[in-house]
């Protein structure tokens, strides 16, 4: 099969459950009393949009239950129990949560158009914007309560959308105190890939299996599926936000660099010894001339800053695609090796043990070749306490005292937490 010949098929399958998800989207979305509000939640939706974590979401399903592509009914989806699940329902529950973030992610960022139109804050206002994106956010878990999946399942899949949600939060936290900063290491904005954009990606592909009945091992494997994937999508979009056109994006291009985000390209030229903040003279996307974004692009371009972030991008879609069982569980290095330098390709790092101490009292230890990351192991050690233990949380990353992570029996790494409850790398023991 070509390579001309495999995009189309993946459009066409990605068109056909758009299709099936904007239809969903009206019968659980419909504009009610007060209308002005429900038009709002609506706008945004109806602007468009590729439905591309939605599509993951049935893409998943059928993959966990080893359904013929399109041939079952998403609204009644046979889960492995012999059960039906609203799979449909879980696909359009992600669909809102992520045009909740681009509500509020454009309040934030003052950005006055998404898709090619006014955004919800601009058509409306920001009060009647702010207002949407919660009722959005609050749809979401409700319709994730009404699938009809066995309820441990559905109490799991809720938790993973509220941890997903408090992730997304901490990593468009992340974003903005980069703007701030001119000190950025690569794994820090890794850190804030992982947060604000692939863990939903992450949940869009995990959470029907979760809902289906799935084994943990396959979870975990199609949540780590998400995640790559998910690192992959933003590292290409910030390579669009240069080399596409105004008009196909459906926003200005460069808007990213105006604004002063880091992205892998900055932080390569950075290295390079580009001087990032002079290449663009403009407070406003709404200032830069096409000719000044020309410039930038051809000076990125000349140090190999946008072909580094494209072959980043490659490789994880790459390994997004190996199968679990048949490869090591090798992770994206949140680490450059600690040194905060950007290496030649990407580092692919693996481990096979996770031992957590939490407090004085319980000290765990997972063996888990699989797990690339300290959020992923977490999530997996909490779902081994609430069946052990009956937990029904998750514990919080701040909890954690020492993580040791061993590769091949002598070698061993100790991370601790940082500010934040999140992880940094300390000095090999």
């Amino acid at each position: 099969m070509t390579s001309e010949t495999k995009e189309a098929r993946v459009l066409e399958a990605i068109r056909e459950r758009r299709e099936l998800v904007n239809a969903a989207i009206d019968e659980e979305l419909p504009v009610q009393h007060p209308e002005r509000l429900y038009e709002a939640t609506r706008y945004i939706l109806e602007a468009g949009g590729k439905r591309l974590r939605p599509t993951v979401t049935t893409l998943a399903a059928e993959a966990v239950t080893g359904t013929d592509p399109l041939s079952a009914d998403f609204r009644e989806f046979a889960a492995l129990d012999g059960n039906t699940v609203d799979v449909m329902r879980a696909a359009v529950a992600i669909e809102v949560i992520q045009s909740f973030t681009l509500i509020h992610d454009d309040i934030m960022d003052e950005d006055d158009l998404r898709r090619g139109v006014p955004a919800v804050h601009e058509q409306y206002d920001i009060s009647t914007a702010i207002l949407a994106g919660d009722t959005l956010y609050s749809k979401a878990f409700e319709f994730m309560t009404e699938t009809g999946s066995d309820p441990a399942n559905g109490l799991e899949a809720m938790r993973m959308l509220a941890t997903t949600c408090t992730e997304i939060c901490e990593g468009q936290s992340l974003d903005v105190s980069f703007e701030s900063r001119d000190d950025i290491l690569p794994e820090e904005y890794l850190e804030m890939v992982e947060l604000k954009t692939a863990v939903l990606y992450g949940a869009s592909a995990a959470t029907p299996a979760v809902l289906l009945g799935a084994d943990d091992e396959v979870v975990d494997a199609l949540y780590q599926y998400g995640i790559d994937s998910g690192r992959a999508f933003q590292i290409q979009d910030d390579v669009l936000d240069l080399t596409v056109a105004s008009e196909e994006l459906g926003k200005q291009r460069g808007s990213d660099l105006v604004e002063g985000k880091e992205t892998l390209i900055t932080l390569h030229a950075r290295q390079q010894g580009v001087d990032v903040d002079g290449l663009v003279d403009a407070d406003t996307p709404a200032e830069v001339t096409e000719e000044a974004i020309e410039d930038a692009v051809a000076a990125l371009e000349e140090v190999g800053s946008i072909a580094y972030a494209r072959e980043t991008a490659e490789d994880l879609t790459r390994r997004s695609k190996r199968t679990p069982r048949d490869s090591p569980r090798e992770r994206v290095p949140r680490a450059v090796g600690g040194s905060g330098r950007l290496p030649d390709r990407p580092r692919l790092l693996s481990g096979n043990e996770h031992r957590y101490t939490f407090g004085t009292t319980l000290s765990v230890r997972v063996q888990a070749p699989k797990y690339r990351s300290v959020l992923h192991a977490r999530a997996a050690l909490g779902r081994l306490l609430r069946r052990h233990r009956g937990r029904a949380r998750l514990l919080p990353a701040r909890a954690v005292r020492r993580l040791s992570v061993r590769s091949g029996g002598a070698d061993s790494r100790v991370v601790r937490p940082c500010d934040g409850g999140r992880f940094a790398p300390a000095d090999p023991r």
